[in-house]
């Protein structure tokens, strides 16, 4: 399951990942395979079958059959280093999952204090219920990150860029802390993608995405994915299969689809969110601008250090903190859609304040007004920067009104 050449582009590698002529035979894309059981021709073979735990060998329909394996596949040959990939029927399904490959009853996680809401959730939730401690830690300060470890301190989950908030902080040093301690790293890519960012070359163990977001990149189905070499590989595959963790043959189909377009996809969003974000920059409505890929922004150096790539996730705050002046702002847009998720090619629009959900890092952060809290995050789909652009004018217009 070693992946293709590393001499292929990206676009190339997108467009021939995980089509293997005993899967597609001769057509282009994998079949859609439905099946709960899988048949044998005879008693020998069903006794054989039970041998061989890997991808491409028939056995029950919870194993995955062509459709499956090739999305796993093809996942695995564009995320570097990697040996094997695991499909999950969502994206946090892939974060539990694999956080319970990797602890046990008494260990330790430390989780970047800017994670995705429901990584923090299942933290301190399901992993408690289990006998998992939390400790959350601010992934922008690495002097002060190894006096977060103890002897019990078993796994670190990091994102980058921070969910809402779009802190960069410096992967592969962080991932070089936590290996000399003797701690699994896992880092959720779903913003940037193995496109934009290698995972386990930059020196982390595991590399998880929800493939509901840039994969599909329809918004229309659910699922999610961990990478990694063949010792984690092992772990994950295992216990989601003793989760009974599956996805559908049809989802899986959409999810190859989706990964075809994917690099031009990005390649939008990533060049008119730049476009969009320079605009708001100079907007007297707004106190800041989060967005990675822009010149000047905190995060920008190690953007532009350690990704070959982006997306069209970013957000803003709003000067002051009149709510239902934001509100107006919202509701006045009319090409943004105001729904949870991103990655879709349509744009989507949600307001945000995550001071509830901070356990280690202030918010507002220090040196900001304390006023200037409210924030909007914006993912930028396939439509045109322009009309965007003049969509977002119309909502300050709004704001203004009483």
């Amino acid at each position: 399951m070693e992946g293709s050449s590393d001499k292929q582009g990206k676009g190339t590698k997108l467009a021939g990942a995980g089509r293997r002529k005993e899967w597609t035979g001769p057509v282009v894309n994998p079949p859609v395979w439905r099946a709960s059981t899988h048949l044998y021709p005879d008693e020998a073979a069903r006794k054989a079958g039970g041998k061989n735990n890997s991808d491409g060998q028939f056995y029950y329909g919870r194993r995955g059959a062509p459709t499956q394996w090739a999305l796993a596949e093809a996942l695995t040959q564009i995320e570097p280093g990697a040996f094997g990939t695991v499909l999950y029927p969502s994206g946090v399904a892939a974060i539990t999952g694999a956080l319970l490959a990797v602890l046990r009853p008494g260990d330790v996680l430390l989780v970047t204090d800017n994670a995705y809401e429901p990584t923090r959730l299942a933290a301190l939730g399901l992993l408690r219920d289990f006998g998992v401690e939390t400790r959350f830690f601010d992934p922008t300060d690495i002097d002060g990150f190894s006096a977060h470890f103890c002897e019990r301190t078993k796994a670190v989950m990091l994102e980058v860029p921070g969910s809402l908030t779009m802190e960069m902080c410096d992967i592969p040093a962080l991932a070089a802390i936590a290996r000399g301690k003797g701690a699994v790293s896992l880092l959720d890519n779903t913003w940037a993608s193995p496109l934009g960012f290698p995972v386990l070359e930059r020196g982390c163990d595991i590399a998880v995405m929800s493939l509901t977001k840039h994969v599909g990149g329809h918004s229309d189905l659910m699922m999610g994915s961990a990478s990694a070499g063949e010792h984690y590989y092992r772990k994950l595959r295992r216990t989601a299969q003793a989760l009974g963790h599956v996805v559908s043959p049809d989802d899986a189909s959409l999810a190859l689809r989706g990964l075809r377009t994917m690099g031009v996809r990005l390649e939008k969003s990533t060049a008119s969110a730049a476009e969009i974000a320079h605009w708001l920059k100079g907007r007297p409505e707004i106190a800041h601008v989060l967005c990675p890929t822009l010149p000047g922004d905190t995060g920008f150096d190690l953007w532009q250090r350690d990704f070959t790539g982006g997306c069209g996730l970013f957000s803003f705050i709003l000067k002051g903190s009149d709510e239902d002046a934001r509100a107006r702002f919202v509701d006045a847009l009319d090409l943004f859609g105001i729904g949870y998720s991103w990655g879709g090619f349509e744009s989507l629009v949600i307001p945000f304040g995550p001071a509830s959900i901070r356990t280690a890092t202030p918010w507002p952060p220090q040196g900001w007004d304390t006023g200037d809290r409210l924030g909007i995050r914006l993912s930028i789909g396939l439509e045109d920067a322009e009309d965007l652009i003049r969509d977002l004018d119309r909502g300050f217009a709004a704001m203004e009104r009483t």
